[in-house]
């Protein structure tokens, strides 16, 4: 199967280091790459295509480049092909349209599947065929977890979860940090605690057939320390309603991007 990457930017170059592997034949065209994996061919315009066709076509450019670039490749795409989007807030309508009218199957990836642990969203057009999801969420499932999602309304609802979420666990990680130094920690030590308590607790969580508030509870003793950490942090509720807010923001801003 012969893929065509538009543009190989961050996302893009981390899921080609997930993909690059599964038995595809890929090129880019990107003009401001110098290099490519080992394997890839790079281009740095269309013209270099030389009026080959593709079975997929990745959009990996910015949203707001869309409408002027993909039109270009409408003819690029094979006629039982398809576009795999993972140009941000770029809605199916406007991938179709700009496409020449291909199925088009969009994903939202989150920053993890940089190292093959990422969570991603897919929804797909109403022509997308069986085998095209099929292939897409292979793909995607290199680079970590799929998510199939209905519409887009629902891709939406996961950008504000996933996409987004490496952000808010960065900066619960960090906000950790500051607090283990208010208590007489160097940064060093505070970091490698706070981020192998998470990292050891989170795999713990995976591999338990027990709940979250199960867990919480088995590590919480009647007047303990945990007990009292855990009343500080959100005995009256104010970070269940933060993180509400947090994702309500999110998938806000996610509707007005699309």
């Amino acid at each position: 199967m012969n893929v065509l990457m538009i543009g190989c930017g961050k996302m893009g170059g981390a899921l080609l280091k997930n993909w690059k592997d599964g038995g595809e034949n890929f090129t880019i065209v990107d003009p401001g790459l110098s290099e490519a994996p080992a394997g890839v061919t790079l281009h740095a315009d269309k013209a270099a295509l030389k009026g080959r066709t593709f079975d997929v076509v990745v959009v990996a450019i910015k949203p707001q480049m869309v409408d002027d670039i993909l039109p270009d490749y409408a003819d690029a795409i094979t006629a039982d092909g398809y576009v795999l989007s993972i140009a941000a807030g770029c809605s199916i309508t406007r991938l179709k349209a700009a496409s020449g009218g291909s199925p088009v199957i969009r994903v939202m990836p989150n920053l993890p599947a940089a190292i093959g642990a990422g969570v991603s969203g897919l929804c797909a057009s109403e022509d997308a065929s069986k085998t095209q999801l099929a292939h897409a969420r292979e793909m995607m499932e290199r680079a970590g977890t799929v998510i199939a999602v209905a519409d887009e309304d629902e891709l939406d609802r996961v950008t504000a979860v996933a996409g987004s979420g490496p952000g808010y666990v960065f900066e619960l990680a960090r906000a950790y940090v500051e607090a283990a130094r208010t208590i007489g920690f160097a940064e060093r030590d505070a970091t490698a605690m706070v981020i192998q308590t998470m990292i050891g607790t989170l795999e713990m969580a995976q591999s338990s057939e027990m709940s979250l508030e199960e867990l919480r509870n088995s590590v919480t003793s009647k007047n303990g320390t945990t007990a009292a950490g855990l009343d500080a942090l959100n005995g009256d509720g104010q970070m269940s309603e933060l993180l509400e807010k947090t994702l309500g923001a999110a998938y806000a801003r996610a509707v007005e991007l699309r």
